[in-house]
This record gives C-alpha cells, structure tokens and sequence, in this order.
C-alpha cells in the first residue's frame, strides 16, 4: 500500500499502530542489570557456556516451579530474553555495541517452555566432553579441519533425538580419538542446518576434508553407527613377518615415522582387530600401526624375547638388538587411549626455534609457531603433535620460540603471553595471531585459512594511519565470540580483494590507546581507511556482505545526503529525475538489516532511479522537521511533482532487495506499449520492427510481480527491440492465437523480412538481463546470417 502526501498529511498518518509494529520507535529502554550479569556470565563466554548458565537458572527460577511468587514470570522473561539475545551472534553484537536500544526491533525472549523442557530436552549434548557441540562459527572450521567428523543434528523437540541420545554417547566413548563426534544444535542453529540441507531429526552425516558429505541411512544401534563411520578411517594396519620387519624399522629412522606393532603369541591376550584398527586412526601420519603372528613368525619373536602377547613401540631410528638403546617401549595395557596416551608422550616435541635463526626461517617457510615464556610453560598439548601431519599439504612446519630467550622479538610482535601465530613465508612482517579456541581442529582450520589468505595482525608500528593504500581494518578483543566469529570471514574476503585493499586486525585489550584515538567503543568494529576517509562496517558476519560493502565504497550505489544536498538534489530534482531516500539511525536493528539490501536495490536500479539515505542520529533536527518519526523510513520522491515536500511512502512487509525494486519500478513512466487487437495485428504481426511481447492477465500475482521487470527489459532494448503488453482478459482470442497457455508469458517477434508466426518465439525467462541477453544473442545471429547471405548473393554476381 502506497500514498501520495504532504507533510501534515504524513505526520498524521505515521501514528497507525500498524505502521508502529513495523519501524523502531525512538525509544530507550533501560533495565537494572545487563544480560550477561543476568546470566552469570563474563562478555568472553562460548555460546556453550552460555547455554549451560540459562539451563542452570531455568531449572531453579521457572515459574512451574516457582508458583507461589508472583515475580517469577516476570524474573524468567528476563533471563530468556538475555538468553535469546546472547546466543544469537548479530543479535549479540548489536547488544555489546548499543545496549538495549539497539535491540527495540527484536521480540525474543517473550515465550518460553515448560520447566520439564528446559530439563530434559534443553541442549542434549552440552555436558558429554566426548561429543563437541557445533555452532555456525566452529561447524566449518571443524569438518574442513582435515580430520575425520561424524556429526548429528538434532532438534530438542525430537522424540527420535532423544531416543539416540544414550547410543550417541556410547559411540562417542568408544571411538573418542579415532573419529570426532560432533552434534548440532538445529534449534539454536537454524541457518546452519538450512544451509546443509538438513529437514529430518536426527541426521547422521560423516564429513572429511576433500570428500562429499556421506549421510547415515541405516539402524541406529551402536554397532552399526561404529562399522558405518570406520569405513572412512583410511588408516590401514600392516602385518609383519621376517621378509618386512627388519626394512619396516629401519627405514622409520628416514621416515621420522616409528611403529607400533601387536605381537599376537599363544599365551596372553592380544589386541584385537578392532582394537588395532583404532589405534591406527589415533596416531594416523604419526605412527605406522602393524602386528605380527608369533604362531608363524616363532623364530624372530623369539630373538626379540617375546614370549607372550605384548605390544610395542619401536621410534624412529630403533635398534632391534639392543631393545633398551633404542628406546623400545612395551606397552602392557590393552585399552585403545592408554596406549595411544603412552605413544604420545614418547614422540618428539616441536623444533625450538632460535632467536638468532628465527628472521631467516621465517622468510623462506611458512610456520605455525607456539610462542612460550619459559620452559615449563604448558601451553602446548600431546594431541597438538598432530598438527605437523595435519598441515603437511600446505607446507606448514610447526615450531616453538621461548620469548623469555628474547624478549624484545616478542615485543615486537606484540606477543605479551602464549599464544601461537602463523607466519605465511615473508618473515617477521606478514603473521596472524591465533585469537580461537586451543583445540586441534580450530588451531587447524586457522592455520590453513591463514596462510592461504592476506590478513595481518596490526599494531602502533604498521597501523596504516598515514598508508596511501586503502586498509580494512577489524578493530577487536579476543575475549569477544562474535569478534572470533567475524575473522575467518575476514580472511575469505580478503582473498578476493588482493592487491585491491588491505586487510588487518588490532586487538584492543592489547593497544587500547590506539582504539581509543578512533574512538572504537565497541568490538567488533571494522573500519575502511581510505586516505582521509573513513568508513565503518554496519553489515552482517559474513565475507559476502563485507564484499558487497568494499564495492560499494569503490562503485557508491547509495548517495549519503546531509540537509543541504537532500536540498539541492531531492527537493530540487529535474522534473524527469525520480529519488528514492532511507531515512535510518546507525542504531536501530531493522535499518542495519536493511543497509545491503538497500545498497543491492540501488545497484540493481542501475542508475534509473537515484537512491540515497540520511542519517537521523546525526541530522536529528533536519529528520524531525521533514517528521520522520521512525526508522528506518523509505519514501519515493516521483518525477513531475508539483510540490517538493510530496512523497510516496513505502509500507511493505518486505524490505528485501527485490521487493524494494519492484515497489520503485511502479512510479517510472511506461516504455512498453500497451497493444489492443488491432495494434498487434498491424505493428507486431505485420510489421517491420523486432518485438517483445508481454502477454498477462491484470488478475495475474506473478504478472503484477514481472511488470516492473518488463519495463526494464523495455529500457535495456530500447531502440533495437520494442516492447508491447497484452491484456489477455480483455483480448482473449488474441491470446488464444498466439497460443498463449500461462500468465506472463513473454514471446519475441523478430522481423525478417517476411511476416512473422503469429505464435512467436517462446522465452522461458523472467529476468529483464537475462531476456536482453537472449534478444541481443538472437540479434547478432540474424545480422551475421544476413552479412553471410549478401556474401553468397555478391558471388553469384
């Protein structure tokens, strides 16, 4: 529904409680403590722990169990509102950067369940350690981590979830090491789960890096779970005899790569097939796994002394005389972990980089580095020795640098406590801290985007404060989730934008004066510098928004108007000139979500159409007094208006790209031609024009929503194709003839010097380009058959 108003007009209009509903009303609300006090949790808290602290205060403060106190509802609306801000990241990120204020749109938390819900069905996995529960942050980082994944996702409401639950973690138990077991959340992930193509509970699928994801079909027991997921365990377990034996260990010295071998004898107990299998997938790239049948293999156990079933490591370089010398190491235990524990422990830390070696080996290799204070610093874990085969294909040695050895190369790189970093092959000026979480799989994931992408971490020394070339800038704390969550979006993006614009991250608990000098009050804030100007990201957390945001800074879609020349440009428009302005506030939730969308419509208008916004925070009194009462507001300044001050204002459900262009189009003057019977007969039929024929029925839902793209169409061909309309409810037979069998159907008449079909020919599109496309594809066709045929005729003569 649309209108034409003046300002009195407007300001009355503006106070329908419908059109209430549907803006964010200047209003600031305040509450007595914030949600993460609500909550019991710190600002650095994982969505697990968050969850994990609401589940622990729903149980005790639901009503149902809280009846005779007439606060309880009041009480529990407030921790599920904090609970269902924080767990959303975008949500989360306007709460940390506005407050409640920038939350005025959203109605979450205003629902909530039963007491028994939250008890038994509320996050299944969130207290099993062998299950990791995913999020939309971590799910890529995991399954691309090039370790092997089983994942399930689940719906809490599932009574099918539910029953698995038990099995799951059994599973999980069992094959703890050898395969990851993962669960996701679809209730509190449900972009996540779209994005998969996940619409059953639960769904079983198996990820690994360079394979297709495989979906579990089959019963649910844990046996068939089990022989399901070890198909994909690559690792292989070799039998020995005398012939490969003694080449097996003394090549593992070249190698680096020592054995575990099963000795299987009449007496004791053996590790069993299964048993071996897994160990083989524990210390897969780091130890060969293999087994030997003492019944037929007698004389060489016997000249290793072993007379029972045993199991052994034998390190890379073993001597097999002298078991003791070589560091042999019999292993008595028959449990999977135990042994894969005790292996662990004996195989060699990472290289000690030195001081004096660091510059060198930092410019001819990429590394992963742990940067340590101390010799006994424990920073590192036994599982982390993975992370040399894990990162083997891209060519990333891994190493440790004690800083207390030099304090001032740590200083330099603004490494004040362990952490690790990666150093992409430039030497000490091109690296990237590691802000995630200390696991294997995230250290991965970071590792392999890291090196392979273009973004740096920044301090007072190469902050591009003076820099002639463009930079982004991600202004961040590391305690911060959706800081950690922008920054692998960061790096994809940076990829596309090589050579074109900069990337780098400044951590803020770390130069706080130098967030302070741009006034950075929220994290995380990203900012363009572009020389003297400055632009500062409102988008959401994804690379394909950052993107479209670079280029519209290079290619500006949207003219950002202060009251002087909203003045000149809107008000004194050309006659013919036609604008379309948003008035937003930075703050306001529905006007952040509209930005892209907005910028998408003007880059989609092509220029047909000016668009613009003004900022009402900061041009509060020119909003007011134009009575913009809430945000955002879209109206249409139409050509030809009498009175400057006249607009059409947008009251649409929809504020998505193409609804907003559909909605424009409508106040652009015709170019198509509207044909009766007759016309068609005589301009299109007859003819000596090309055209193109909109056939549709005012009645028609998708006819209304193709009209506006056919008067594009009309534009784009202009001159080479005209473009005519008609009504098949009012000239039916002309349909009819036409062979007309749905509505819109769109049909080209070309003129080729005959007269044309009456039937025409069909075009199965409905996208103004694409339809150019086609027609000028047809056009250059039918000029090179004519330029052919001139040739031929000029022969002949």
């Amino acid at each position: 529904m649309e209108f034409l108003a003046s300002k009195g007009d407007y300001i009355r209009y503006v106070k329908r409680p419908l059109l209430l509903l549907l803006v964010c009303v200047i209003v600031l609300v305040c509450t007595d403590q914030d949600y993460y006090s609500l909550l019991g949790v710190s600002k650095e808290a994982s969505s697990r722990e968050i969850r994990q602290a609401f589940k622990k205060l729903a149980l005790k403060l639901h009503p149902d169990k809280n009846q005779n106190d007439p606060n309880a509802h009041e009480n529990f609306l407030k921790i599920n509102r904090a609970y269902e801000v924080l767990k959303d990241e975008d949500l989360r990120k306007k709460y940390d950067k506005y407050g409640e204020k920038g939350l005025e749109d959203q109605q979450q938390g205003g629902r909530y369940e039963s007491w028994h819900f939250y008890r038994y069905d509320f996050g299944i996995y969130d207290d099993d350690p062998e299950i990791i529960t995913l999020d939309r942050g971590e799910f890529d980082a995991a399954v691309n981590s090039g370790e092997l994944w089983f994942v399930n996702f689940y719906s809490p409401r599932c009574s099918h979830c539910h029953d698995l639950a038990p099995t799951w973690r059994e599973f999980a138990k069992e094959l703890d090491g050898v395969i990851r077991i993962g669960a996701v959340n679809c209730g509190d992930n449900r972009m996540l789960c779209r994005i998969k193509g996940i619409n059953s509970y639960p769904s079983l699928y198996v990820f690994k890096t360079g394979m297709q994801p495989v979906k579990y079909y089959g019963d649910r027991s844990k046996e068939s779970l089990k022989n399901f997921a070890m198909q994909y365990v690559t690792s292989t377990v070799t039998e020995l005899w005398a012939g490969n034996f003694v080449n097996a260990i003394e090549t593992s010295f070249a190698s680096g790569v020592g054995w575990l071998i099963t000795f299987c004898a009449e007496r004791g107990d053996c590790l069993s097939y299964q048993t071996r299998l897994k160990l083989a997938g524990m210390l897969e790239g780091l130890v060969n796994v293999g087994w030997m049948d003492c019944g037929t293999q007698g004389e060489l156990c016997d000249n290793l002394d072993v007379s029972s079933s045993t199991t052994a490591y034998f390190p890379p370089g073993a001597t097999i005389n002298n078991k003791e010398k070589g560091g042999v190491l019999f292993l008595n235990s028959l449990d999977a972990r135990e042994i894969y524990q005790e292996v662990m422990q004996h195989l060699p830390d990472f290289e000690i980089i030195s001081a004096a070696s660091l510059e060198d080996r930092l410019a001819h290799h990429r590394w992963l580095l742990f940067f340590q204070f101390g010799e006994g610093d424990k920073s590192n874990v036994q599982e982390f020795k993975k992370l040399k085969f894990l990162l083997k294909d891209e060519h990333i040695q891994v190493g440790k640098f004690n800083c207390l050895s030099s304090p001032t190369i740590c200083n330099k790189l603004y490494v004040y406590q362990p952490c690790l970093a990666v150093f992409k092959g430039k030497g000490t000026g091109d690296y990237e801290i590691h802000h995630g979480k200390k696991i294997l799989y995230d250290i991965v994931a970071f590792a392999k985007e890291s090196v392979n992408s273009h973004v740096i971490t920044l301090g007072p020394q190469n902050f591009p404060d003076k820099d002639k070339e463009p930079w982004l800038v991600d202004f961040f704390a590391p305690w911060c989730p959706p800081c950690r969550a922008l920054l692998p979006e960061l790096r994809k993006a940076s990829k596309h934008l090589y050579g074109q614009l900069k990337f780098g991250t400044l951590d803020c608990t770390v130069h706080e004066g130098l967030c302070n000098m741009h006034n950075i009050r929220a994290y995380p804030t990203t900012v363009v510098f572009n020389q003297s100007d400055v632009h500062e990201y409102e988008g959401h957390h994804s690379a394909e928004q950052i993107l479209e945001f670079i280029e519209d800074l290079r290619n500006p879609s949207v003219v950002s108007l202060t009251p002087e020349t909203f003045a000149e440009l809107v008000q004194r428009r050309k006659r013919e000139e036609i604008w379309m302005v948003d008035f937003y506030a930075p703050w306001c939730g529905p006007c952040q979500a509209l930005m892209p969308e907005w910028k998408k419509m003007a880059r989609m208008l092509n220029g047909l159409i000016s668009v613009g916004s003004v900022d009402c925070q900061k041009y509060y009194s020119f909003c007011h007094q134009e009575s913009v009462r809430g945000y955002p507001e879209i109206r249409l300044f139409p050509q030809k208006s009498n009175t400057a001050h006249q607009y059409y204002s947008y009251n649409g459900w929809h504020r998505d790209a193409y609804s907003l262009r559909g909605w424009a189009l409508g106040y652009l003057p015709q170019v198509s031609v509207d044909l009766t019977p007759q016309s068609f007969t005589e301009k299109v039929l007859n003819g000596k024009d090309h055209w193109v024929i909109d056939f549709y029925a005012p009645w028609c839902g998708p006819c209304q929503n193709f009209a506006p793209e056919f008067e594009m169409l009309a534009r784009a061909v202009k001159g080479k194709v005209k473009a005519g309309k008609v009504d098949c409810q009012a000239y039916g037979q002309t349909c009819q003839t036409a062979d007309i069998r749905a509505y819109p159907t769109v049909k080209f008449y070309p003129y080729q010097g005959t007269k044309k079909n009456p039937l025409g020919e069909y075009i199965d599109s409905r996208d103004a380009k694409g339809i150019a496309d086609l027609l000028n594809e047809k056009l250059e066709a039918m000029e090179n058959k004519g330029k052919r045929k001139k040739s031929r005729n000029k022969v002949r003569t």
